[in-house]
């Protein structure tokens, strides 16, 4: 890739980037008993220069009131998906939390085949029941 001015830019070797689609579960969901239900889809690809491979995760989930749970582990759903450059992988889910209303964010630890580790940013997002946030 080159800018207007001939000026070559280097593709970064280590990139990752990560989407995700959230939703609520109302039928594994209990109000009554503060137990909010939802999934998560997340779906990486590899934009950088070399394979790299997810090796674990770390996610901070926070509740409306504020109350953080740290999760951390290896792997997503029993796997550690090595993505070649322009691979992706796409997974499901899910999280429980006390309110109608959180956020979650958190990273991904990755390897590439050069053995540089890196981390993946999971940008924040929001875990709202319908019709509560406009």
């Amino acid at each position: 890739m080159t800018l207007d001015f001939g000026i070559p830019v280097m593709k970064s070797a280590y990139d990752i980037e990560v989407s995700v689609e959230a939703a609520y579960l109302p039928e594994q969901s209990e109000p009554a008993d503060e137990r909010y239900v939802f999934s998560y889809t997340i779906t990486l690809i590899n934009r950088g220069a070399m394979s790299a491979q997810l090796k674990s995760r770390h996610w901070i989930i926070t509740d409306a009131d504020n109350k953080v749970e740290e999760v951390k582990g290896d792997g997503v759903v029993g796997e550690q998906p090595i993505m070649k450059p322009g691979e992706g992988f796409r997974y499901t889910s899910g999280a429980v939390i006390e309110t109608p209303v959180g956020t979650m964010q958190g990273s991904y630890q990755m390897v590439a085949e050069d053995g540089c580790e890196f981390d993946a940013d999971i940008p924040r997002f929001v875990l709202s029941i319908p019709r509560v946030i406009h």
